[in-house]
């Protein structure tokens, strides 16, 4: 297949079974370097979250007879695709190449003479049960596994259920809840045991998985009572028996909790880790952006300033990080920063200064500028007062100016070094994430609880509000969106404990 350089190339990719953490690097890398990307109904919405800024995104869903687009029409569109951008993505649930009709796409581009690449996913035949604590093989019970579809059962191509009922080992059928009672009927009468172990596992690897344990005989009516719909993995075979003891999900103190994340993306790694690692679904949603200053050349003069300074006084991450860059394109010595003292609004600010070498004089223990003014205070003889010390504030566009306020009033002179600012979100990307509904959302900041409004967002139902401290609480009362648990501390460690003890009180 010649590519010309008109001629993109079309890649299909394997989202996996629903935990967003499941997708290879491949997959994600993918996902990144997009210019556009087409994705199926059941690809979770934060993966859109992956593409760069002007990405086209196309929704061609297809989920229980309801079509966006049919699949000739989805060939036809990633053919055509192809010829725009340079890069097609094609994002589909699952694996591409397991029942996910990637075969039928593969072929028309190959015969259209796109260029293609096939990076496969993991499946939900294998994650569902894994999730659930079920191994589909294991040496004291099979050897063997088959995968196949409950999908067309009623119709004139059936899978021959009496040939897969006679095949030793664990069966998975996948889309078969809409004909669930009829394929375990069949199974029996096809002579297996009436009280085979059985499973059925909604929604696998996500927050909503559900899952119901019976018998080829129970299962159906099990199902039934649970409500369970598709999309569902149902597993046949004595390994099902193992999931009682193997069901390490459970064990997980978040695990069947959404939590949506509103930090930016630079700054959402560390508390998207720690959520997950206890068993979350997490959710980035940023509500706003860094952007540059609006006066760079003011910031920048600042900066080349900064080692003229009695202090230097940080009050974020993002201040800190946005400092250093400007810094270290004018100096190649960390020290040129010279003698200066360095306070730093709260244990977050001091940890992103550490990363950089610089050892903190002053830090409150919680993340407010009343806290930082009063440890001051405190320790006014240490540092011989605060009268006609000279301070380089470094902030964000915006900020309270308490911190200015009291620092003046202690006769400190005082200059401002606006480093970043800060603009909404994408709020058609966050409406997308917030249609699946969450348990809790997390905000860190007053701009983060600022721009939810202003980008016209509304929480889901029962969707409750963590804060990271008293500021942000009280800018969430002013905005009306009363916070359910305040973290104790102002640290990301904290807001987790936080978060932990909310759901467990649910």
């Amino acid at each position: 297949m010649g590519e010309t350089a008109q001629q993109g190339r079309v890649y299909l990719i394997g989202a996996g079974p629903g935990d967003p953490g499941l997708i290879t690097v491949r997959g994600r890398e993918l996902i990144g370097r997009a210019d556009c990307l087409i994705y199926d109904a059941l690809v979770p919405r934060v993966m859109l979250g992956w593409c760069r800024e002007h990405c086209e995104l196309v929704d061609a869903g297809k989920r229980g007879g309801n079509h966006t687009l049919t699949q000739e029409e989805i060939n036809q569109l990633l053919i055509d695709k192809a010829k725009e951008h340079s890069c097609v993505v094609r994002l589909k649930g699952g694996d591409p190449y397991l029942f996910g009709r990637g075969g039928e796409e593969a072929l028309a581009l190959q015969k259209a003479g796109v260029p293609f690449e096939v990076v496969p996913g993991v499946s939900s035949a294998l994650a569902g049960p894994a999730y659930a604590g079920i191994p589909v093989t294991h040496r004291d019970f099979c050897s063997q596994l088959t995968i196949f579809t409950g999908h067309g059962i009623d119709r004139p191509d059936p899978p021959d259920l009496a040939r897969i009922s006679a095949v030793p080992g664990t069966k998975v059928m996948l889309m078969g809840m809409g004909q669930l009672r009829s394929s375990l009927h069949a199974f029996i009468q096809a002579g297996m045991p009436a009280d085979t172990p059985a499973a059925a596992i909604q929604w696998a690897t996500t927050a909503r998985q559900k899952t119901v344990r019976a018998t080829l005989t129970t299962l159906a009516d099990a199902a039934e009572q649970a409500k369970l719909s598709s999309p569902a993995v149902v597993v046949i075979g004595d390994v099902v028996s193992l999931s009682h003891h193997l069901d390490w999900r459970k064990e997980l103190p978040l695990a069947g909790k959404r939590i949506i994340v509103t930090r930016t993306r630079e700054q959402a790694g560390d508390l998207v880790h720690s959520l997950s690692e206890l068993g979350a679904e997490v959710a980035q949603m940023p509500t706003l952006r860094i952007v540059p200053p609006q006066d760079h050349r003011a910031f920048a003069e600042a900066v080349v300033r900064s080692k003229h300074y009695d202090w230097l006084v940080f009050t974020s991450p993002n201040g800190v990080q946005k400092f250093f860059e400007a810094f270290f394109s004018v100096y190649d010595d960390l020290r040129e920063i010279g003698g200066a003292r360095i306070a730093a609004l709260g244990p977050g600010t001091a940890a992103e200064l550490k990363k950089r070498g610089v050892m903190v004089d002053v830090v409150p223990r919680k993340a407010i500028a009343e806290e930082l003014i009063a440890e001051w205070d405190r320790r006014a003889d240490e540092f011989g007062g605060l009268a006609h010390s000279t301070m380089l504030w470094v902030r964000a566009a915006h900020a309270r100016d308490y911190l200015y306020r009291e620092l003046t009033k202690r006769k400190a002179i005082v200059d401002e070094c606006v480093a970043y600012d800060v603009a909404p979100g994408d709020p058609e990307y966050a409406k997308l994430l917030l249609e699946e509904g969450a348990d809790v959302i997390t905000f860190t900041s007053s701009s983060s609880a600022r721009h939810f409004v202003q980008m016209g967002l509304s929480l889901p139902e029962g969707c409750r509000i963590a804060s990271m401290g008293p500021v942000t609480s009280a800018t969430l009362r002013e905005l009306h969106l009363t916070p359910d648990i305040e973290a104790e501390l102002h640290t990301l460690p904290s807001l987790v404990d936080a978060i932990c003890r909310l759901t467990t009180s649910s």
